[in-house]
């Protein structure tokens, strides 16, 4: 039989009346589906392994989460669907009663699924990062570049988003006066090697 941890059951004592049951009876219903599961906490909240990281569950303010590490690949379309657009409601939706919860049978039945799919190793494929969209800089800060030599070299070192910021603080300006104040102490920054934030920054 799994062995119940010590930090779960401070977890859960710790969590609000309406949440107690409802992880204690998750977490009964996990033990009982998979006699071999371990109990840990990661990330703050109770989470259960079986041959890797199987299903977790959480405790907030007015509702309580459940989700599978590998719901995307799981059959049931509900689980499929939530697990695309992943939220602090985890894979069952919220949880603030027991009423919310699937019928045990089903519950048993997602987590035998998930640890087949963790007794056959498979695992869920990690997203590609986004590509980083182009740049898109006004003519007259482009113009103001190319005329400080220093600056231009310096402004194609920053990343991305040290650039978008200075482009940003540009665009925001609401008048032409206020635009070409930014415009020269930005260029003057640039070509010190200061990004738009530096007084912030230790």
């Amino acid at each position: 039989m799994g062995k119940r941890e010590k930090n779960v059951d401070a977890y859960i004592m710790k969590s609000a009346d309406f949440a107690q049951p409802i992880l204690e009876h998750l977490r009964d219903i996990v033990h009982k589906a998979c006699p071999g599961v371990e109990e840990k906490i990661k990330w703050g909240a109770p989470h259960f392994e079986y041959k890797g990281m199987m299903c977790g569950m959480a405790a907030f303010k007015q509702h309580c989460a459940f989700g599978f590490w590998k719901a995307a690949l799981m059959e049931d379309k509900i689980l499929m669907e939530n697990a695309k657009s992943e939220r602090a409601m985890g894979h069952l939706g919220r949880i603030t009663t027991l009423k919310d919860l699937p019928s045990n049978k089903t519950l048993i039945g997602y987590i035998h699924e998930a640890m087949k799919l963790n007794e056959a190793g498979i695992k869920v494929e990690k997203r590609k990062p986004a590509a980083p969209k182009d740049l898109t800089m006004s003519a007259y800060f482009t113009k103001a570049l190319n005329k400080n030599k220093i600056a231009l070299q310096n402004f194609k070192k920053f990343s991305p988003s040290g650039k978008k910021e200075y482009v940003e603080w540009l665009e925001e300006a609401k008048t032409e006066e206020t635009r070409n104040k930014r415009l020269t102490t930005a260029v003057e920054w640039i070509a010190e090697g200061k990004t738009r934030n530096w007084k912030y920054k230790k």
